[in-house]
């Protein structure tokens, strides 16, 4: 079974990528906490790239790594890559957009996630990108998820990420656009370099 350290020290993020790799052949563990990468990009994918291959390299594993943000078209793309610092908890990252949106009724943003594999020595195998339109409301709804998700609201679905149940988010979620097109590529992968199951 093929080690694959994931870049972050974010143990939902390891749940989430760990429900979407079931069933296939690779072990995923936390990157070590020491082990800070900092996130220079200026798109979701850089910062991907960076995180997947310092990773890889410092530990010497196959890495894989995620990059995601909420991008809102009246705030010029903001958050954008700072989505994460864009407050120090999820209730005050809320709390900034809530306000620096106003009453603006143009509320329509995306949640974009990119995702790329890094081999031990730090070259890039595989990236995949995901996008999730929706619109962000004026007040939070659900308990569910994270981060944005309580003001995240998906009109195809009429539910905000967090009213979602986990099988739904699952699928039409960022994340899970950006993996529906990496795991054909990574079963691929681990194929090539692990024929017999062994890495």
């Amino acid at each position: 079974m093929l080690p694959l350290v994931v870049a972050t020290g974010n143990p939902g993020k390891l749940k989430e990528l760990q429900d979407y790799l079931i069933g296939l052949n690779c072990e995923l563990t936390l990157k070590p906490s020491e082990l800070d990468v900092e996130e220079t990009g200026v798109t979701f994918l850089e910062n991907a790239y960076l995180k997947a291959s310092q990773v890889a390299k410092a530990t010497g594993q196959w890495a894989i790594a995620d990059d995601s943000g909420l991008e809102v078209d009246a705030l010029d793309g903001s958050p954008g890559v700072f989505s994460a610092r864009y407050g120090k908890s999820d209730a005050e990252r809320i709390e900034r957009l809530l306000t620096e949106l106003g009453n603006e009724l143009n509320r329509e943003a995306r949640f974009v996630c990119a995702i790329a594999v890094a081999q031990p020595d730090g070259t890039i195998a595989l990236e995949a990108e995901g996008i999730c339109p929706g619109r962000i409301l004026h007040q939070i709804r659900g308990a569910g998820g994270f981060g944005y998700d309580p003001v995240f609201y998906v009109p195809e679905h009429r539910l905000t990420f967090a009213e979602m149940p986990a099988d739904l988010k699952h699928r039409v979620s960022h994340r899970g656009r950006a993996m529906e097109i990496l795991l054909p590529k990574l079963h691929k992968l681990l194929d090539d370099i692990a024929p017999n199951g062994h890495s």
